[in-house]
């Protein structure tokens, strides 16, 4: 299996999140994608590839173009009000507004957001571009033949919805790759997301659209971060209905109960018949992951490979959260060795 990886992804390394009413070290760190990287070369898994860059296009295709193009100059106009600090939103909009876009960077950066836990840095904007263009060039390689590809992004991408950034996330990953294989050739793509939390993001972009179908295993949004998404009766709207299928569990879901909705979920997989399938890699299901409450252990995570490459078609792995740092390239690597056998 061919994994694409890029440097670039230290670039973003942010002092600090709000997290239980307090500013504190990001979760989301270099080390996570170094573990993985580490890993994925231990155990032989395949050549890793630096990204070729596509340019903004395919980011465009996913996002909307001012909300590129807010985080592109971000930075420039904080720093230009004497700020060196990373960036932070102080205000949302409320949910009784129909929020008009403000002027203001402080404003911008709470129209653009839905949490305090994405904050933007000098270099924020160098890693995410250089994170999608890893998805992208991954995804290529499905279109050229391959059947399985890993990219191995940073920081993640599942939370970032059509013009917003949230949960370590701003620009969707496995969103732009669903949409660069749909734009070369796939009739139908589907995203299966099998992290922890609920990829809000991807509801948001493919909400409306049946040529993708959006399948998430997660935790009970009543009790869980993003809290306000993930709903199982959630399912689409318009000619979207009915492609978008959640499966919330509850805290302290182990194998047994988390496999049955994936075996559920490979079930509508094959029921839709998409010529490509994306996978939204979130290990922290882990049981030790520090922010999460799931119990799966390191062979679930190689049973969980064994069944999505079951599905017997071209597979697209994207990684997405794990932030238990030592053990998130194992969890990860036995997803991708369990598809492989």
């Amino acid at each position: 299996m061919k994994t694409f990886y890029s440097e670039q992804h230290r670039l973003h390394h942010a002092n600090a999140e709000l997290n239980d009413g307090q500013l504190m070290p990001c979760f989301e760190k270099p080390a996570r994608a170094d573990m993985v990287l580490q890993q994925v070369q231990t155990a032989d898994l395949g050549p890793v590839f630096e990204p070729e860059d596509w340019g903004e296009a395919p980011l465009r295709r996913v996002h909307a173009g001012d909300y590129i193009d807010f985080l592109k100059g971000a930075w420039e106009r904080w720093q230009a009000l004497g700020r060196e600090h990373d960036m932070l939103p102080l205000a949302w909009p409320s949910r009784r507004t129909t929020p008009k876009r403000p002027e203001d960077i402080d404003g911008q950066l709470g129209y653009y957001s839905f949490d305090a836990g994405a904050p933007l840095t000098a270099t924020t904007w160098q890693a995410i571009y250089s994170g999608a263009q890893v998805s992208v060039s991954a995804a290529r390689q499905l279109q050229q033949g391959d059947q399985q590809a890993f990219a191995l992004c940073r920081p993640p991408g599942h939370h970032a919805g059509i013009d917003f950034m949230g949960g370590y996330c701003y620009l969707n990953n496995a969103a732009i790759a669903a949409q660069y294989l749909l734009d070369h050739g796939a009739r139908r793509v589907a995203i299966l997301d099998v992290d922890y939390h609920h990829g809000n993001g991807t509801q948001d972009i493919f909400w409306q659209r049946p040529d993708v179908l959006v399948m998430s295993l997660h935790a009970d949004p009543r009790h869980e971060f993003p809290f306000f998404a993930g709903h199982a009766d959630e399912r689409g709207s318009g000619p979207g209905t009915g492609y978008n299928v959640n499966y919330p569990l509850p805290a302290g879901t182990e194998w047994a109960q988390w496999s049955q909705a994936l075996q559920d979920a490979l079930r509508t997989l094959h029921g839709y018949g998409p010529d490509a399938l994306v996978i939204s890699l979130g290990v922290d299901t882990f049981e030790s992951d520090p922010i999460s409450q799931f119990r799966l252990k390191h062979d679930d995570y190689l049973r969980m490979g064994e069944l999505i490459g079951q599905a017997g078609m071209p597979t697209l792995f994207v990684m997405e959260g794990g932030y238990a740092v030592e053990e998130i390239g194992v969890n990860a690597v036995n997803v991708l060795r369990g598809a492989e056998s």
